[in-house]
């Protein structure tokens, strides 16, 4: 990737749009009324949220602690207090009608907390009373014979200034990568060793219900939000061989049992400042068992897994005058893992590095961020975070550790007329140690590879430069590059322990420095200057490039399960004469990505996934969609390379290769709202 290159390529594209948006606020926050959606009869806010142009919505990750795990969409100014309740499903809970409007804020906006984000949308609800329901109910017909049903309704209140909401979630859902199809082992002399046809079957199920309440107290407002989410998965694997006959048949069971518990209370201090106090607490308990079965050998994995999370946040904000503002904040979290792990092979115990292990992280970070106007086109951001952490671990691994990280971050956003906007940022980004990494992989049981786990891991650092150019065209249109270098420091990726120069075992660990490099382009197109009147095509995609030097052989390779291109696309057309709308997406356009392991390369490649649906009003208070999925009946292949030892010393064994077709399905869905 050649950075003149890319930034030509830039300026390219922010040339290349031929007419002006119609006009736009100077502080690059983008308003869209319920008028801007109506014709394509939206039913809920995030209906509203995935039509906004140049906005591609990201729901957030799964990190410890508060800051940055929210996603990119707020509600009502605010970030959701919640991470098992996705953000997507809180935006389906809040229905069409009760939204006054969608701001796009770009490079920030006074009182909103960007949680370290260049673009985020929000979600602004009428404050009227009222009610406002709806329920569904969902039957999923997939090309094996399945059928899948299930049900929802969901809930909101308004009354004297006081908000409740309530929702539950019934039903099941298919895995889609898994299917159907043959898998070949051979040598590399061109030896057979299997072949044999695949038939799996996997899918999991929602229980869920999650509530929320909301009132004036003291002067400022409480909200308390809840949520209890069983989801259940279970996956069957039947591989038959070829003659002279035999199988294999591997079942696999994930008993996941997920609750959380969050708060916030916000309060004005005098007519600049205002406080904020968040509270956040979550159970997480997951049982998995693996049983696999072979004409060689019989493997029963188990694990047990119990995690805890408490968090508290106090947040300061202050608007010193129209140009300058202040914000600091003061985070507190506690974490507990409890993990047992076992595997038998044969009736025979097998031992496990780190199998039964209580870790406890403790975790404080503080924080100041100045805001400054510099001028009307022109703001800049500069904010720097404190990260003190304590790192214990008992049972199989005995350690301790504290860590310390400086993460300065600063921004400017430059708009020098009302269709173009250009955005920077230079960041230290610290990444959160995952908890999974700690303990063993359930992978043992069907591959026979060890991935242990490690409790003495640092976190992944970064320096991060990212720049981006947004030009708005034709109303609607917008055209967004965005790239990003990033300097790594302490990679978490996979590998052995050395013995005598030898590589041995497979567990995650810091391997040493490395460098990313990602191009993302996204484009929202209106298309009726070609001849399709309220239609509209949205697509994005992302290259990346990475290179870290392998501790098994000591050459450069790509990093472990970085994906070398994600995109995606999306049409829609309205059809208002006939209370209607219809669209293809391509949900995933197909990826790749690879596990280097101390004696083994694992590759997955994903195809494309399209999906065709229609969306029919048949009262204002009654839809109907119709979809049509997987049309191209994509495939999921996974490659194993197996070395007879580490890959620095032995020769490749065998290449053992699974296609696994996962066929047309289709779905209905009637939804009457209240």
């Amino acid at each position: 990737m050649r950075w003149a290159t890319l930034i030509s390529t830039a300026a390219l594209i922010a040339a290349g749009a031929v007419q002006a948006a119609e006009p736009e606020k100077a502080t690059g926050v983008l308003s869209y009324p319920p008028s801007f959606f109506a014709e394509s009869s939206p039913t809920t806010s995030l209906d509203m949220v995935q039509r906004v142009p140049g906005f591609t919505f990201d729901k957030g990750t799964v990190v410890r602690g508060l800051e940055g795990s929210g996603g990119n969409v707020l509600v009502d100014g605010e970030v959701s207090v919640s991470k098992n309740d996705t953000l997507d499903e809180i935006l389906r809970r809040i229905p069409a009608s009760s939204v006054a409007r969608i701001d796009v804020i770009r490079g920030g906006a006074p009182g909103i907390d960007m949680q370290g984000k260049t673009v985020v949308a929000n979600v602004v609800r009428k404050s009227a009373a009222g009610f406002h329901g709806a329920a569904s109910a969902t039957s999923w017909i997939i090309y094996d014979g399945r059928v899948l049903n299930g049900v929802r309704a969901e809930g909101q209140w308004r009354w004297d200034g006081k908000l409740a909401e309530v929702s539950m979630v019934l039903g099941q859902g298919p895995d889609d990568l898994l299917g159907d199809g043959p898998r070949v082992r051979i040598t590399p002399a061109g030896v057979v060793q299997i072949r044999s046809i695949v038939d799996a079957d996997a899918g999991g199920k929602r229980k869920w219900l999650t509530g929320a309440f909301e009132t004036p107290l003291q002067g400022g407002r409480l909200r308390i939000n809840a949520a209890f989410l069983p989801n259940p998965y279970s996956a069957e694997i039947t591989d038959r061989f070829a003659p002279p006959g035999g199988k294999e048949y591997e079942y696999l069971t994930q008993d996941k049992l997920q609750g959380e518990l969050g708060g916030r209370y916000t309060h004005a201090l005098g007519t600049k400042g205002s406080l904020e106090a968040v509270f956040f607490q979550q159970w997480n308990n997951n049982l998995t068992k693996d049983r696999f079965e072979s004409p060689a050998i019989n493997r029963d994995f188990r694990s047990d897994k119990q995690v805890t999370e408490s968090v508290g946040r106090l947040d300061l904000r202050r608007r010193q005058s129209q140009t300058l503002s202040f914000e600091g904040y003061v985070e507190g979290a506690f974490n507990g893992l409890d993990s047992a792990t076992s595997l038998i092979a044969n009736g025979r115990t097998v031992k496990l590095p780190a199998a039964n292990v209580r870790v406890e992280e403790k975790r404080v970070e503080v924080s100041g961020q100045a805001t400054l106007q510099v001028t009307p086109s022109l703001k800049t951001e500069f904010q720097v975070r404190e990260e003190s952490s304590t790192i214990t671990s008992t049972g199989d691994t005995v350690l301790e550790k504290t860590l310390t990280f400086t993460k300065p971050r600063f921004s400017a956003t430059w708009s020098p007329d009302l269709s173009d906007q250009f955005r920077f940022r230079l960041e230290r980004e610290v990444s959160q140690l995952n908890f999974d990494d700690y303990v063993a992989s359930s992978g043992v049981a069907s591959t026979g590879s060890l991935q242990a786990g490690n409790p003495d891991l640092s976190p992944q650092q970064a320096w991060v430069i990212e720049a981006a150019a947004e030009r708005r065209f034709w109303t609607s249109g917008a055209a967004i590059l965005t790239l990003r270098h990033f300097e790594l420091t302490d990679v978490i990726d996979r590998a052995g322990s050395k013995s005598n120069g030898i590589v041995v075992g497979d567990a995650p660990g810091n391997i040493g420095n490395g460098t990313k490099d990602e191009l993302t382009a996204s484009i929202a197109l209106p298309l009726k200057k070609f001849g399709l009147g309220s239609a509209q095509l949205k697509a994005q995609a992302t290259w990346r490039r990475s290179e870290v030097t392998d501790p098994t052989t000591g050459r450069k390779r790509e990093i472990s399960i970085v994906h070398p291109v994600d995109w995606e696309a999306h049409f829609t057309q309205d059809l208002p004469q006939w209370k209607s709308n219809w669209g293809i997406d391509v949900i995933s356009g197909g990826f790749r990505e690879r596990a280097f392991r101390p004696s083994e390369i694992e590759t997955k490649k994903v195809g494309t996934f399209f999906n065709l649906y229609a969306d029919i009003k048949i009262r204002t208070d009654l839809s109907l969609r119709v979809e049509a999925q997987n049309l191209g009946e994509r495939h999921a292949k996974r490659i194993r390379e197996v070395y007879a030892g580490p890959r620095n010393t032995a020769g490749l064994a065998f290449t053992d290769d699974r296609d696994l077709e996962f066929g047309r399905n289709l779905l209905v869905r009637l939804r009457k709202s209240f």
